[in-house]
């Protein structure tokens, strides 16, 4: 039991069960972020489990390029391989364990898909995708793309847990990947019956249940798809079953410095900059993607764009 809980009861918040949608053929994506229950954590605006799911020769992803305004695009697989496309003219290709981190600024558009040869063969995907609002300042900042290697991120390992850094700083210790703000972004895995007490080292703080079973003690377990969202200051202890492991995303960091907006796949603290990006993408002023012809076309998006918290 956590010193939290002996002084304060239980370290939850809230607990946030993602909507289930099927993309056709059986693939399915888990959103966490944004929910009815919870807007944000930290300046993480929105959080989707893909997979996982098994293609079969000649299958894939194909997600046509589109528009970002105002937030960080964060792709991390568990399993599989994603080729990436921008307008900056990036192609890059995204294994287990390395970090896509993509910061929109002012506009950028990408495309996601299967390259030609996984998709020859057949292959399995898993993975994550966060965005992440950028700060005030940052919003209109030149677009840029950074791709991080395994090998580049910070690892903590011992007494059956091991955790990377993705991304920010937890546990003392500080990822390459270039962030915006204080933030951090965490890859858990404990071994069966392993246990790790998480510290408080942001005011906002949540974890993501990607597989196996968490036991948080007096709070109870919880399985795999959920986010749990502590309270501030919480100082709780994760600990994996003795049947099995389990594999948790750490994630969160300073509040928002004010509220966003957020309409499809813009993100702004204007509202007016959210509809100006609406009318740019439907007339095409954004930039191209090299070697990519198709786009998502703007879908119908009445009323004013939600505003978060």
């Amino acid at each position: 039991m956590s010193t939290f809980d002996q002084e304060y009861g239980s370290g939850l918040d809230t607990v946030v069960i993602p909507r289930t949608h099927d993309l056709g053929g059986g693939f399915e994506v888990r959103r966490a972020l944004p929910h009815k229950d919870r807007r944000m954590v930290g300046p993480f605006v929105f959080l989707d489990q893909m997979g996982p799911h098994v293609f079969h020769a000649g299958e894939g992803i194909d997600v046509r390029p589109h528009p970002h305004i105002g937030l960080a695009t964060v792709t991390y697989l568990l399993d599989g391989q994603i080729r990436h496309r921008d307008s900056l003219g990036t192609v890059q290709d995204i294994k287990p364990g390395e970090v896509n981190w993509m910061t929109a600024g002012k506009g950028i558009v990408h495309s996601e898909r299967t390259g030609p040869d996984v998709r020859a063969a057949g292959s399995n995907l898993f993975g994550l995708q966060c965005w992440v609002a950028l700060p005030q300042a940052k919003e209109e900042c030149d677009p840029a793309f950074s791709h991080t290697g395994a090998q580049q991120l910070p690892i903590l390992d011992g007494d059956g847990a091991t955790a990377r850094i993705i991304a920010g700083s937890y546990f003392g210790k500080t990822s390459p990947v270039p962030v915006q703000s204080p933030l951090f972004y965490v890859d858990l895995a404990l071994q069966p019956g392993a246990r790790l007490t998480l510290p408080a080292e942001y005011p906002e703080q949540a974890l993501y249940v990607v597989a196996g079973t968490l036991d948080l003690g007096r709070d109870g377990r919880f399985e795999q798809g959920q986010l749990l969202v502590l309270k501030p200051g919480a100082v709780v202890t994760l600990a994996a079953t003795a049947e099995a492991g389990a594999r948790v995303m750490l994630l969160g960091g300073e509040p928002m410095d004010g509220p966003r907006y957020l309409t499809w796949n813009f993100v702004s603290s204007s509202a007016d900059r959210i509809e100006q990006a609406k009318e740019d993408w439907q007339a095409q002023r954004f930039p191209h993607v090299p070697g990519e012809t198709e786009f998502i076309p703007l879908p119908d998006l009445p009323g004013r764009p939600v505003r978060y918290p």
